[in-house]
């Protein structure tokens, strides 16, 4: 019994010291699972022409704005500025965001940004797209069906970028290149 209790201690405390491991595969997985996601997101918001963020399509406002859209005949030019600065900003934040969790700058700013911006979509799915009338889109904890969108799979997200903001980017990063001390 003794040899396999060392066994485990030597295998898991080298684990324990690979300090670039756990933000590492973190950053990855990121990129794997919801990096596409977001960006083809934020396209479906793009205007036309080179400067399309800043002149955000009639989806965006829809996406993001289901009601007062509607209240407007869907006509986007009649919200108001506050209307047309979150769509922007958030347009923005679907590519910004994600690329500086990537590359590993600014990433515990970027990941509690991305969960902020989670939480906002969260809510907007539940009570403006009126996801919290179906509890498959909501989901229950502890109730045997993984697959519910809110408290299920971004709840997963939220942790993924949660260790982000805690053990940062890693060595692997900018962040850790512009960490180490010039020699």
């Amino acid at each position: 019994m003794k040899t396999i209790t060392n066994l485990h201690h030597a295998v898991f405390s080298r684990l324990e010291r690979a300090d670039w491991l756990l933000p590492t595969l973190a950053r990855f997985l990121f990129a794997a699972i919801l990096l596409l996601y977001f960006w083809v997101s934020g396209m479906t918001k793009l205007g036309d022409g080179l400067f399309g963020v800043f002149s955000p399509s009639t989806g965006a406002f829809i996406q993001i704005f289901p009601k007062a859209l509607e209240a407007v005949s869907y006509d986007s030019d009649a919200l108001s500025l506050f209307h047309h600065i979150v769509v922007i900003a958030g347009t923005i934040a679907e590519f910004v965001l994600p690329a500086l969790i990537i590359i590993g700058l600014m990433t515990r700013l970027a990941a509690l940004g991305m969960i902020g911006f989670i939480v906002v979509q969260s809510l907007t799915d539940l009570y403006a797209h009126g996801g919290i009338e179906d509890p498959t889109v909501v989901g229950a904890w502890f109730d045997r069906v993984p697959d519910s969108v809110i408290l299920d799979q971004r709840a997963f997200w939220v942790f993924l970028l949660l260790v982000l903001v805690v053990k940062g980017a890693g060595k692997l990063s900018l962040d850790g290149l512009f960490a180490r001390k010039p020699t």
